[in-house]
């Protein structure tokens, strides 16, 4: 992963850092695979991508990653419980139908789960609202009409999902254009990433 798109998705960086050395990883919506790469060549990180768009898939392979191609809307059977140490979910969270299933399985697959999504409540999104108009930014780049987006949430809503479902949330990283965001952050920040575990 070059310095570039750490630059363009610092979130990466945010996720980067809570993935421990020579860990197990499941990386869910991987894309193309630059984040398992980078893992792999920093972090002497194992594992393997789960993606569903066939461009994306033979970009994985370029990039020399494992890639299994699934819909995560169909949940994670394949996987045995416990069987990686993480599992990640990065900007994808929203685009998922079944929501509740997919975190569940996250912390029934991976001792812990890395999320990072971008934040409905963020300041410059009400502001759209109160304007009349669905949010368009760099985080959330599509018109309401052709959006992926099924689900979109705010920090608040997020950590009370993870109550409701007896998972605790181990850390939090809230971040904008600026930088790292800790004053008001359901307000400040633009996107959030979390690390979180089952609770025993």
């Amino acid at each position: 992963m070059s310095p570039a798109i750490i630059q363009s998705r610092p979130d990466l960086a945010a996720i980067a850092a809570w993935v421990p050395q020579g860990s197990s990883v499941l990386d869910l919506g991987c894309g193309d695979g630059s984040l398992l790469r980078y893992l792999r060549e920093t972090r002497a990180v194992r594992g393997y991508g789960v993606e569903i768009a066939a461009a994306n898939i033979a970009a994985c392979i370029a990039n020399g990653v494992n890639v299994i191609q699934n819909d995560l809307d169909h949940g994670l059977a394949d996987f045995e419980s416990a069987s990686f140490d993480c599992v990640i979910l990065s900007q994808t969270l929203q685009a998922t139908r079944h929501t509740e299933t997919l975190m569940n399985e996250i912390v029934r697959v991976g001792r812990e789960g890395i999320i990072s999504f971008p934040n409905f409540g963020y300041w410059k999104n009400r502001l759209q609202i109160i304007n009349g108009h669905m949010p368009v930014s760099r985080q959330l780049p599509y018109q309401w009409y052709d959006t992926p987006n099924v689900h979109l949430c705010t920090l608040n809503d997020f950590e009370l999902l993870c109550d409701h479902l007896h998972i605790r949330i181990l850390g939090r990283h809230v971040m904008n254009e600026r930088g790292d965001v800790n004053l008001l952050p359901n307000l400040r920040g633009s996107v959030a990433v979390y690390r979180f575990k089952r609770e025993a």
